[in-house]
């Protein structure tokens, strides 16, 4: 409860933030959430029941500043996304650089697009760009591309090439890893100097292998950081 009480105090000095709520017991808040308007949560990683990286995960996207007093979940927070992963003691100086973060993100989301209408083989048909997990070409026909969405679902793009698409996906979300395929970057899992695992299942169940080509890798990196 103290630690609570403290990042309230810290969040009461920073202008970028008002709180709406706060939690100390994290089923409470998963309870709740869904009739909570807000725009960013911070979560603790240490709590009863939940840990933070679970509730995270929970929450569809929102973006997410982590507190914790251990350095393991680093890992865990980059493949979630987070904004920022802040150690304790937190200091006000730092927690502000993290809402800094924030406010670029939110204004970013709010700002951009977030679909394109194309072309497919179901017609005219907005592609939701959080939808969008991998691009490849198609098969039968290189003119047309394969678009796989979040649910596991596919839509062939007619007679697209993968420059226009470049132009038109959001910049810093999405990476073309070699001739056939663009990968969201929110779909990688990790990778090496020539490979790239991902969070897509593939055949057998197993999560998707992609190669890394030595003419994308230096972009891809790039982005990734």
């Amino acid at each position: 409860m103290q630690g609570l009480t403290y990042l309230k105090l810290l969040c009461e000095q920073i202008p970028e933030l008002e709180i709406v709520r706060a939690f100390n017991d994290p089923n409470t808040f998963l309870k709740d959430f869904p009739g909570i308007e807000c725009d960013l949560c911070i979560l603790d990683i240490e709590m009863p029941g939940l840990n933070g990286i679970k509730v995270a995960s929970l929450l569809k996207g929102k973006p997410i500043i982590f507190i914790t007093a251990y350095k393991e979940y680093a890992l865990d927070a980059f493949e979630l996304d987070a904004v920022d992963y802040l150690q304790k003691p937190v200091q006000l100086e730092r927690l502000q650089l993290a809402v800094n973060k924030a406010v670029n993100r939110i204004e970013s989301i709010y700002s951009s697009p977030k679909y394109i209408q194309l072309n497919t083989d179901k017609g005219r048909t907005l592609v939701y760009f959080d939808q969008l997990v991998y691009i490849k070409t198609s098969e039968t026909d290189s003119r047309d591309k394969v678009a796989r969405m979040l649910d596991n679902s596919s839509l062939r793009l007619k007679n697209i090439s993968f420059d226009k698409l470049l132009r038109i996906l959001p910049p810093g979300q999405f990476c073309q890893v070699n001739k056939k395929e663009i990968l969201a970057l929110k779909s990688v899992h990790s990778f090496s100097h020539s490979e790239i695992t991902t969070r897509i299942t593939g055949e057998n169940e197993k999560f998707l292998v992609l190669t890394l080509s030595e003419m994308y890798r230096k972009n891809f990196i790039q982005n990734i950081k």
